[in-house]
């Protein structure tokens, strides 16, 4: 017999992640503890549109001594500090308890704006179209070469990031990493078994059940994953089998950047702050035309219960399993009931 909605809320469970097949502890009752931890500062982004000291603002030059271009879109230049490079170095073991493997790829920086104080929620529509268009031109370029390409943004100083002027990153490689393996490998065998993609059946049912959506529009669902693992994390998915970024009409586009910007604005809604997170793009597999698999944003933001309160994964995490405290239902009616309106647009 399934719990009801109330026990769910208040007592420890597992729920299954069918995407990466594992398992996580939700304990709703732990997040009424007192916290007595650490406590962040909070860091808005500077007020000012240029900064002569930063990095990535147009005209700089960079810690490499490279001059960034006077750029008035989104800027992409290669990485100065690349984590995958151009290898000719053969590096492998197929020794069973020293295995190893050469890597190649390539790491680039994206600049979402010349503006170095507006983040993704407070670009215009247009802005958030270039960004959109700027990621597909880098999937055509880099699958040439590469099977995986990775984009990826981690905001906000909590969460690593390194540079406040908003940006983003692309690391693409000859293989197929570890997490994107385990989706690509149950994405397959959950179509090969139903003759349907997993994340189309589940956005269905949750779209039914109504009880994790955050926000949506004709082509596009934003929702807390009943798996979640991190407090706020929302998954976002289209509602039709598109499998690339590159496979968009422009319809699509459009809708794209209407609700990445509605998310990231309840996600500042939410503590009235720039809300940190780590978020990335998994679509196909270069060279795939695979039925089984759907495009989809993941988003990790790392705040627990206030703008200064983090989730730490450490301890039991490390050891046993990934754990959380609020429930997804509990975290996707807190951003669901956020408003859609940047509260620094909102009259004091």
């Amino acid at each position: 017999m399934p719990v009801t909605n109330d026990k769910i809320h208040q007592s420890p469970h597992r729920r299954y992640n069918p995407l990466n097949d594992k398992w996580i502890l939700v304990s709703p009752q732990r997040n009424n503890r007192p916290w007595n931890g650490k406590t962040e500062t909070l860091t808005e982004p500077l007020g000012t549109s240029y900064d002569k000291e930063c990095y990535l603002c147009p005209g700089n030059i960079r810690a490499s001594g490279l001059t960034n271009n006077q750029y008035n879109g989104c800027y992409i230049f290669d990485n100065d500090y690349a984590a995958i490079q151009a290898n000719d170095e053969r590096i492998s073991s197929s020794e069973p308890l020293f295995k190893s493997q050469t890597v190649n790829g390539a790491c680039k920086v994206i600049c979402y704006s010349p503006d170095h104080s507006k983040t993704l929620p407070e670009l215009e529509l247009n802005n958030l179209i270039g960004i959109i268009n700027a990621w597909r031109t880098i999937y055509t370029d880099l699958e040439e070469k590469y099977k995986w390409v990775q984009i990826f943004e981690n905001k906000g100083e909590i969460n690593g990031c390194s540079n406040p002027h908003p940006h983003g990153q692309v690391w693409a490689s000859s293989h197929l990493p570890d997490e994107v393996e385990r989706e690509n490998k149950n994405q397959q065998a959950y179509y090969e078994k139903n003759n349907r993609p997993l994340l189309l059946d589940y956005l269905e049912d949750e779209i039914e059940k109504n009880e994790r959506i955050v926000c949506l529009n004709d082509d596009w669902v934003v929702l807390v994953p009943y798996w979640a693992a991190w407090p706020f994390e929302t998954l976002l998915l289209p509602r039709t089998p598109i499998s690339h970024m590159n496979d968009l009409k422009k319809s699509e586009i459009k809708s794209l950047a209407k609700i990445i910007k509605s998310l990231t604005t309840r996600y500042d809604n939410l503590f009235n702050t720039s809300f940190p997170y780590s978020m990335g793009w998994h679509c196909r597999p270069a060279g795939e035309r695979s039925k089984h698999w759907i495009m989809h944003g993941h988003f990790y933001p790392p705040l627990l219960r206030s703008a200064t309160v983090q989730k730490f994964m450490v301890g039991y995490e490390l050891l046993g399993e990934t754990q959380r405290d609020i429930s997804a239902e509990q975290a996707s009616n807190m951003l669901r009931q956020a408003s859609d309106v940047h509260y620094k647009k909102n009259p004091k």
